[in-house]
């Protein structure tokens, strides 16, 4: 799995009143940022065989599972005027650390699809601004095969917070907490809203990414499963107000529509080499469809 704000843009000619329908969509896009995600390890970790598996298998496991893995996630959303995808593209690197799988999370570049005619860009250096703090993750075996249960770890984006968990999100732009993380000379992280021709501009943001994930390995090495996403933001600022009012929204409940996908490559992959592989190696992108 990879986040929106602006002043007020003066016009030298009049514009049209913001019909109340387009008001509610760019309201709801408020929440519409690369967002990683992962279902729970609880469920995994009642029902896998972890107490009866031997250590020695364990530990072969984790080392078998050590390395780098391009990195495919999808999380589906619903607000109350429009439903949304959230497509991101990174690294996940695997390292064996005192006997445990030490889970690294790097983000490249994203996407985004709706079932409204609306575009949200973000550049690939607020992408890359995501960066979750490394993290032991749960493995289990079944049957021989391996399955990775990641817990969250609440991070801030655009923000730097003394406890990323609890803290609560600045509102204000001029909160020293907030942080160019984008290094745009603005404020958090930016992203570009088109509404249409006459309606586009960018929000500013402030994050606390929290996404979690299981995954299952497959015959080939790769590693599927779905993702969960709690994260929240605020807006800070825009370039426009229509673009100020905030939203929330909710994860779409069936796993299936969030998935993940792992495929083992080598070590020295960069961005540039997962972009120009992008199509061999995971399914089209999806399109809001439910």
């Amino acid at each position: 799995m990879t986040v929106l704000r602006r002043a007020a843009v003066r016009r030298a000619t009049p514009r049209r009143a913001t019909p109340r329908r387009a008001t509610v969509v760019v309201a709801s896009l408020t929440l519409l940022v690369p967002a990683l995600a992962a279902c729970s390890s609880d469920d995994r970790a009642a029902s896998s065989p972890t107490s009866s598996t031997p250590t020695d298998e364990l530990a072969a496991t984790r080392e078998r599972l050590a390395g780098r893995y391009a990195h495919y996630d999808v999380v589906a959303y619903e607000g109350d005027a429009m439903k949304t995808l959230i497509i991101s593209y990174g690294f996940t690197d695997y390292e064996v650390v005192d006997g445990a799988l030490v889970s690294t999370d790097t983000f490249c570049f994203s996407e985004h699809r709706s079932d409204q005619p609306i575009s949200v860009q973000m550049s690939d250096a607020a992408t890359q601004a995501i960066r979750p703090v490394p993290v032991p993750v749960t493995v289990t075996v079944r049957s021989g095969r391996a399955g990775v249960a990641r817990p969250e770890t609440p991070t801030g984006i655009g923000v730097r917070l003394a406890d990323p968990a609890n803290d609560p999100l600045p509102t204000d732009p001029a909160d020293p907490r907030i942080a160019d993380d984008d290094r745009d000379g603005n404020p958090g992280v930016t992203a570009r809203v088109t509404v249409s021709p006459e309606l586009a501009g960018d929000i500013y943001l402030a994050r606390r990414e929290i996404f979690a994930y299981d995954v299952d390995e497959q015959a080939d090495g790769t590693l599927t499963g779905s993702v969960r996403d709690r994260s929240e933001q605020l807006i800070i600022g825009a370039t426009d107000p229509v673009f100020l009012t905030q939203a929330q929204w909710t994860q779409y409940p069936d796993p299936a529509r969030s998935p993940i996908i792992l495929k083992p490559v080598e070590g020295e992959w960069d961005c540039a080499r997962l972009r120009s592989e992008r199509d061999r190696l995971f399914p089209p992108t999806p399109e809001v469809d439910w």
